[in-house]
């Protein structure tokens, strides 16, 4: 069996020095050490050229250096994105382009030659027919999608079958294993244990099949949130019945072949999504007053973008300030369902306010309309947090309950228990030695944790 795995790096273009280094140290350090250490590894990388700057600004240069040699020796192939992490179905195809021309041109000045993207990871795996000819027509390859974008249903993408776009049979389309990846992400929290081992339980007879597994997840779900879990990560890439691959080595092994038309999709989709044709809610939702708010004002900040001449003196300053205000943290932060940040609502919004006030083809009107509704946009965020209407909007989420395991967990023995507190005791150990005295914590937890989950399963302490 060929398992294709995608971990995507990132971090919002406001994030600070702080949180940069910590997430370093804790995941993108470890995981680049861990392949290193593990040639027979390979993994399809998204890293958004935001966070490849802050690399080189708050001294993870070694961390550079270390995934360009990866990408020599063949471990990693990279993939295209859009730099500053906008959520590409609700802009223009002008800002598309763009910002994966930026995204290309950054990490290109620090990879070099070996930044090469065949394929196409767009924020969020946002995904219209819009975002895919847009991608296409630039030259990419394929792109990575969520798998209820094939047909709305779990369970009916082939394993042994690649997709195809329809009408551009030479695009492909990767869906990825939605209910394999929640295991691996959500392993080792409490209420879910996962081990390289349960993974050979669960794949069965597949392990013996041509089928492939595609798994994709955030980076930092490895060592930083989820303390550990990037030794679980390197103990299935021990595991003999798979078979590391990179996404674009895939053609080469599977060869059945079906057209598919996406549905509009994210990584964050629900059924309930698909039910209300919704299916980018957590980005924009029309039931939701910031969400509305938050969209006017960027639209207001594009257009305004669009009037300025390109030979304008201020044009590359308004232009570089667009770019970094259409993250699409702002707008996730903003859903309530659950996700929930007044800064990170705030910081959006006045980044956007600010490129209307910057802008000398804004008139008076203009600046007036933007000033208010940044106003507006915090005032309903604060008055949201007064009267208990976030509570309100987490609760009627079921994102806490469509996004857990649909399947039965595997049987896990004492002895399997016993192998990940084991791992785990010996990395808090080392991690206390090492004075890294928050992360002996949070493994110190993670072990309490799996201690009081193995005496409720097996009934031995």
């Amino acid at each position: 069996m060929y398992w294709a795995n995608f971990l995507h790096f990132y971090q919002p273009p406001a994030q600070k020095e702080f949180w940069v280094k910590k997430i370093s140290n804790e995941s993108y350090r470890v995981l680049v050490r861990g392949l290193l250490e593990n040639p027979q590894a390979k993994l399809t990388l998204n890293i958004n050229a935001v966070l490849t700057e802050f690399f080189e600004r708050y001294g993870g240069q070694d961390i550079i250096d270390g995934l360009r040699t990866l990408a020599e020796r063949g471990q990693i192939e990279f993939t295209a994105s859009a730099k500053y992490h906008p959520f590409l179905p609700l802009i223009p195809d002008s800002e598309i382009r763009r910002q994966i021309e930026l995204n290309t041109e950054t990490n290109r000045h620090y990879f070099g030659d070996v930044y090469q993207p065949k394929g196409f990871f767009p924020p969020e795996m946002g995904y219209s027919r819009k975002v895919a000819d847009v991608v296409r027509d630039m030259g990419y390859q394929w792109i990575i999608i969520d798998e209820l974008a094939y047909s709305g249903k779990m369970n009916e993408v082939k394993w042994d079958t690649l997709y195809t776009l329809h009408g551009a049979n030479d695009f492909f389309v990767f869906f990825r294993e939605r209910d394999t990846s929640f295991r691996i992400l959500s392993a080792e929290v409490g209420v879910s244990v996962f081990s390289a081992g349960m993974l050979v339980k669960l794949l069965g007879e597949r392990l013996q099949s041509n089928e492939y597994l595609l798994t994709a997840m955030d980076g930092e779900t490895f060592g930083h949130h989820r303390p550990g879990l990037d030794t679980l990560l390197f103990e299935m890439y021990n595991v003999p019945e798979l078979k590391s691959v990179t996404l674009s080595e895939l053609p080469q092994m599977i060869k059945h072949r079906q057209s598919v038309d996406p549905l509009s999709s994210s990584w964050a989709l629900m059924k309930k999504d698909l039910e209300q044709k919704t299916p980018f809610s957590r980005w924009f939702d029309e039931s939701n007053p910031i969400h509305t708010m938050q969209w006017k004002l960027t639209d207001m900040a594009i257009a305004g973008m669009s009037a300025l001449p390109a030979d304008h003196p201020e044009y590359h300053r308004v232009r570089i300030a667009l770019d970094r205000a259409i993250h699409s943290d702002q707008y996730w932060w903003a859903s309530a369902s659950p996700w929930w940040s007044i800064e990170m609502i705030e910081g959006g919004a006045k980044e956007l306010n600010d490129v209307i006030q910057i802008n000398p083809m804004s008139s008076a009107a203009d600046k007036a309309t933007a000033q208010q509704l940044y106003h507006d946009i915090v005032f309903t965020a604060f008055e949201w947090q007064r009267t208990d209407k976030i509570s309100e909007r987490i609760k009627a989420s079921d994102e806490d309950v469509t996004q857990r395991i649909t399947k039965e967990v595997p049987h896990i023995d004492k002895a399997e228990f016993d192998g990940m507190i084991r791992s785990l005791d010996k990395q808090m150990l080392t991690a206390a030695k090492n004075k890294e005295y928050e992360r002996a914590a949070q493994l110190r937890d993670r072990i309490t944790e799996l201690e009081s989950k193995r005496e409720q399963i097996t009934g031995q302490s």
